[in-house]
């Protein structure tokens, strides 16, 4: 089962107490999947297309439960899922408790926020965006990447729906895709809110484990590659002026060295694998992290003249 499924089945499972809530999210969800039909004699007819089986279940609710309607549920190909209200009374009740009709009766969408009474309230902005997530909406699974995204059919039910979405903090966005307009969350903690938004605690709950160990194994992939790296740089270093203090000693010998320079590439040569700390605790006296370096650098400098001062003696 996807984890866009588990949301929606989730969800489909609530059923707000406030009728102007369940209002809202009839009103999203005929706004988003639902499909008018007006006969010859203006008669209307609903139409609410879903894939999902809970989905269908959920509209056929809602309807039930605020209206008293009863609607008709078919399936075809075991997919795709229809909720009708064939009855003009019926179909223009429900036009007119979510504000898709005129008083001169015609059919159409407040897109204002400030002065749509179905999404007026915080809680009915909750109710509006679960019913658009039900009808058109999908998250990726958290174990992959974190996506989140609503489709809308033309792009004022976007802006709309995104300014609602946004209304909670959320960093919502809008693109335009294959003549539709998406409505998107790209970022973890945004999808987080998103379904706190909606009341998905489950899911919530679920998404933050994920989360939460994609996060630890992040943590641990970073530490362990800056260790690695660290590694490597220590040990080519260490490679470095073992090359260096072999070169010293077979072109000029150890003598060219003073006695401190001397006895470091001694210890450095006899220990290729320890680190600074240990040879300088090798050194008579012991000597600390700094000082092992700056004489390994020392002699590094010393070789790197030498093999020039060779170049230069070719060259004449």
């Amino acid at each position: 089962m996807s984890f866009s499924v588990e949301v929606k089945d989730e969800l489909s499972a609530q059923i707000s107490s406030g009728r102007h809530c369940r209002i809202a999210e009839i009103a999203a969800i005929i706004s988003m999947c639902g499909r008018v039909q007006i006969s010859a004699s203006d008669k209307y007819m609903l139409k609410i297309h879903t894939e999902n089986v809970a989905v269908a279940r959920k509209y056929h609710n809602l309807l039930k439960k605020t209206f008293g309607i009863t609607p008709d549920v078919s399936v075809r190909q075991n997919t795709y899922y229809t909720v009708l209200i064939k009855c003009h009374e019926d179909a223009e009740k429900i036009f007119k408790a979510t504000k898709l009709i005129d008083q001169f009766g015609e059919i159409g969408e407040n897109m204002s926020l400030k002065d749509n009474i179905i999404i007026m309230n915080e809680c009915c902005k909750r109710a509006f965006i679960r019913g658009a997530f039900l009808a058109t909406g999908s998250i990726s699974d958290p174990e992959k990447f974190y996506h989140c995204e609503i489709v809308c059919s033309d792009p004022q039910k976007s802006t709309q729906l995104c300014k609602i979405i946004q209304n909670f903090g959320i960093d919502a966005k809008v693109v335009e895709r294959k003549r539709h307009y998406v409505v998107y969350i790209k970022d973890g903690s945004g999808i987080v809110d998103l379904l706190n938004v909606m009341e998905a605690h489950v899911a919530l709950m679920n998404f933050e484990n994920v989360r939460i160990m994609k996060e630890m194994r992040n943590s641990v992939n970073r530490k362990v590659n800056c260790e690695t790296a660290n590694l490597n740089k220590t040990v080519s270093a260490a490679v470095k002026q073992i090359e260096d203090i072999k070169y010293i000693r077979d072109t000029v010998g150890f003598s060219y060295l003073s006695e401190a320079l001397e006895a470091m590439a001694i210890v450095r040569l006899e220990n290729p694998e320890a680190s600074l700390k240990e040879l300088g605790d090798l050194l008579t006296p012991a000597v600390g992290k700094s000082g092992v370096n700056h004489r390994l650098r020392k002699i590094c400098e010393i070789a790197e003249d030498l093999r020039n001062n060779k170049e230069d003696s070719y060259g004449n």
